[in-house]
Order: C-alpha cells, then sequence, then structure tokens
C-alpha cells in the first residue's frame, strides 16, 4: 500500500510539473551571478570605457555611468511591480502583452529572442577572435576563430542541458575571477590616493566633467553596459519565493552593476591621471587593441603576469555571457512554444527539468548567425561583434521601453497595485530616460557599431522587422487555443 501511495505521489508531482521549469532552483545570488555574467564585466570594462572616455566625455565617463544606472532603476521600480503579478519565463513579452495587448506582446517576443540571440552571436564573434588569438600567442598553432566558436558551442550546450543549477555555480568561478581582479584592483588605486595627479573626484563626476565632450556617446555606451539586468525575471519560475526573490535580485543586480562600472571607470582615469586618461584611451584605439588602456595600469599595479592573465579572463568573461545568454534565449523559446507562437515541441523539457529542446534550436540559430561571417571570411570583431552587439542593445532598449508603456497601462486599468511611484511616476521617468536613450543609440548608431551610413541604417531596420514579423506570427496563431497572456 506504501508503495502504492509512492507511486501516486510521484506520478502527481511529475505531472504538476509538465511543461514547466523546475521551481525553487535558484536564489538571490544564484540569479545575480546569472545577471552578472550577461554583463561580462571584464569585457564591458576592458571593451567600452575606453571609448567612452576617447570619444565621449572623456574624464567625465564614470559619472555616465552613473545616469545610466539611475534611468535603470527608474525603469526597474515598475519592471519590478509587474514582476509581484506576472512569473514567467517570457518575462518581456509576457509583461508587454499584460498591458498593451497579446499582438503587441508576440512582437516584442521576437524582438527580445532576436536581441539576445544576436548578442550571444556577438560574444562568440569575440570570444573565437580572443581564444584563437590566445592559443597562437602560447603554442604557435594558428586554428581559426570559428573553429574554437563552434566547439564552444557544444560545450554551451552540454552546461544549458545540465540544469539551472549547473550553470549557476560555472558561472560563479568565472564571474567570480574576472570581478575580483577589477575590483582589487580599484580599491588599491583609491586606497593609495589615486594615480599620478590623485583621485580626481571633480574630474570625473562634477557636472563640468559630465557634460564636457559628447556626452551622449558616453551615456550610449554606459546604457549598453547594463544590457542583461532584466534576466532575473526570466528566471522567475526557477526562483524560490519569485515574488521576493525577483526584486531583491533585481535592485541588487542595478546597483551592484551602475556601482562597480562607475567605480572601475573612475579609477581608470585615475590611475592615468585626468590630464592624460582621454589621449591614452585614444592611442590605444587607435593601436586597434582597445584593452590595453585597463590592462596597462593593472599590470602597473600587480605586475607583469597580469598579462598572461588578463587575455584569460576576458575569454571566461565572454564564456559566461555566451552560456547565460543561451540560458535567457532557449528559456524565451521554451515559454513561446508553451504560449502556442511556436512549436510546441520547444517545451520538451528533460530530466533536469532544462528546456533542452528549445536549447538545440537556440544553438542552431547561433550556428546561423555565426557561419555566414566565418565563410565569407569577415573580422570577427570589428562585424560580427560590433553590428551584433549594435543591433541587440537598440533592440533591448525599445524592449525597456514598451515594458515601460505597459506598466503604466496595466497597473491603471487593473488597479493591482495603486501606488503611485511605483506603477505611475517612476515608469513615467524610466520611459522618458530610455526614450532619451533610443535617440542616442540611433543617432550615434554608426558610431556604436564602427561601421559606414549604409551599414547602420540597415542593421537598425531589422529591430521594427523583427517587431513586424512578430506581429505577423500573431495574428497567424490567435486562432489556436493558447494560454492568455
Amino acid at each position: 500500500m506504501d508503495s502504492q501511495t509512492a507511486v501516486a505521489s510521484h506520478t502527481a508531482h511529475d505531472s504538476s510539473m509538465a511543461g514547466r521549469l523546475k521551481p525553487d532552483s535558484l536564489g538571490v545570488l544564484g540569479i545575480l551571478f546569472f545577471v552578472l555574467s550577461a554583463q561580462a564585466p571584464l569585457t564591458g570594462i576592458a571593451g567600452a570605457v575606453p571609448i567612452a572616455i576617447a570619444i565621449g566625455n572623456g574624464t567625465g565617463a564614470p559619472a555616465a555611468y552613473l545616469a545610466a544606472g539611475v534611468v535603470v532603476l527608474l525603469f526597474s521600480i515598475g519592471f519590478v511591480a509587474m514582476g509581484r503579478h506576472v512569473v514567467d519565463a517570457g518575462a518581456f513579452y509576457t509583461y508587454i502583452g499584460k498591458g498593451l495587448g497579446r499582438s503587441a506582446g508576440s512582437g516584442s517576443a521576437g524582438v527580445a529572442l532576436f536581441a539576445y540571440c544576436a548578442i550571444q552571436a556577438a560574444m562568440y564573434g569575440l570570444y573565437g577572435a580572443t581564444v584563437s588569438g590566445l592559443v597562437e600567442h602560447y603554442t604557435d598553432v594558428h586554428i581559426a576563430w570559428w573553429i574554437w566558436t563552434l566547439v564552444t558551442m557544444v560545450a554551451v550546450q552540454v552546461l544549458g542541458a545540465a540544469g539551472i543549477e549547473m550553470g549557476a555555480k560555472v558561472l560563479a568561478v568565472f564571474v567570480l575571477a574576472e570581478f575580483s581582479v577589477l575590483i582589487v584592483f580599484a580599491l588599491v588605486t583609491l586606497f593609495k590616493g589615486g594615480g599620478p595627479e590623485g583621485l580626481g573626484f571633480g574630474d570625473s563626476f562634477s557636472p563640468r566633467a559630465a557634460l564636457q565632450g559628447a556626452p551622449g556617446v558616453a551615456l550610449m555606451f554606459a546604457v549598453a553596459s547594463m544590457f542583461g539586468f532584466e534576466a532575473t525575471a526570466i528566471y522567475g519560475e526557477e526562483a524560490r519565493e519569485p515574488r521576493k526573490t525577483v526584486p531583491r535580485a533585481t535592485y541588487l543586480s542595478v546597483a551592484v552593476i551602475t556601482c562597480f562600472f562607475a567605480f572601475t571607470s573612475w579609477m581608470l582615469v585615475s590611475a592615468h591621471g585626468a590630464s592624460a586618461a582621454t589621449a591614452e584611451a585614444g592611442k590605444a584605439l587607435e593601436s586597434g587593441d582597445a584593452t590595453t588602456f585597463v590592462f596597462a595600469p593593472i599590470a602597473a599595479q600587480f605586475g607583469a603576469w597580469t598579462g598572461d592573465v588578463l587575455p584569460v579572463l576576458l575569454a571566461t568573461s565572454l564564456f559566461a555571457g555566451i552560456l547565460a545568454f543561451h540560458n535567457s534565449a532557449n528559456r524565451y523559446l521554451f515559454s513561446l512554444g508553451r504560449e502556442g507562437l511556436l512549436p510546441h515541441r520547444l517545451t520538451g523539457l528533460n530530466r533536469r527539468h532544462s528546456p533542452w529542446a528549445a536549447g538545440i534550436v537556440q544553438t542552431v540559430i547561433s550556428v546561423a548567425l555565426v557561419m555566414p561571417f566565418a565563410l565569407l571570411g569577415k573580422d570577427p570583431v570589428l562585424t560580427l561583434f560590433s553590428w551584433f552587439s549594435g543591433v541587440a542593445v537598440l533592440g533591448i532598449m525599445l524592449l525597456y521601453f514598451l515594458t515601460s508603456v505597459s506598466v503604466i497601462v496595466f497597473f491603471r486599468r487593473s488597479r493591482a497595485d495603486t501606488r503611485p511611484w511605483n506603477t505611475l511616476v517612476a515608469p513615467v521617468l524610466g520611459a522618458l530616460g530610455i526614450a532619451g536613450a533610443i535617440w542616442l543609440i540611433i543617432e550615434n548608431f554608426t558610431t556604436l557599431i564602427g561601421g559606414d551610413a549604409t551599414t547602420s541604417v540597415w542593421l537598425q531596420l531589422t529591430v521594427p522587422a523583427v517587431l513586424v514579423l512578430g506581429l505577423v506570427v500573431a495574428r497567424l496563431t490567435r486562432q489556436r487555443p493558447t494560454a492568455t497572456l
């Protein structure tokens, strides 16, 4: 009798879990590591900060990171308020659908999936080039960048299918390693009183410094560095007590990312000296290796050995980001399959309740995005990385804006939450800030992708094209029995 009861209980549990991701798998720190991995901190610092300083507002770049953090924080207030009423792996498109209707939600689903796959493909390009260079440097053996990329796609697929807990553990190791080096450097510089000209707080954070040069360009790169924090909501279905865990993880992510980028960029400016930092960043860009602006002062602080360690950490930083975006994208595919917008087969789960079918499709999409650049012999950094990262940032900012508008509409209509600051004031301010950021991105898109004007226009058009495609898919599937958004 006991065995029959156990079997019945196990069967009931399996039935309740059908079509659901594994619950109670992630806490606040687990979600935080996924978000920070998506940021690829070392990649963001070594890649974006020198550009923001050289062609943006110079030594005032750290202030741009603070301003971007304020905009994202205002957005996240409404984002979190909506998250208390909606827990779904679809996050963006579910939120937008709740306020602006199923069609708008479906269109945004296409943009979200496109943005996550595009940024992952971009990171594959930079990752492949970085690993290829490292191997050739240490072994004198040249292996094409795309071969390393394909091998890594297999590893990412395996880790993604191994379960969310395994992915969190792998990412924790990589994130802690890159964070540790940068934070220790920044703290040592701070406690030593800064570089040759002192800390130079006013040179980075005064209104004069913040508004000098081209502050819009610096703000654009700062906003781009925030990409990925919204993934906190994607893991809501797998979180422990999601209505508490997701808000905490979201606010913690925004605070950590903002403070990290603002503080580290300030210490880099200080290490070079405020009077020389802009020129040094320009020299690094002209040399073709912007990372020297970051790696040189770290080596001066800790020794030449960091010259061997930092490029390796750059590769692991990219790997962590790739794995994080793989997990985000396959959960979008899973959720779209569950909603009936994509084939139901995408809802297939393995024994670890990981979306293995969606993961395979996501990997196939990555191959389809990356391999044309390899076959055409394109530079993986100047084209694949630059183009797709720009498109992804534009797409995700559009989703931020639509989500803010949806939050306002949803709470005005449902009255599920009547707090004015959380459901009206902050979302309105966030939407205005994000609209300004979108304008800056479009205005400076050619700079962002490092390409020509024609390429810039075509790449920008892909975002509304994907949005329209999503709307068409929604119309074609409207007659199918699906879950209500």
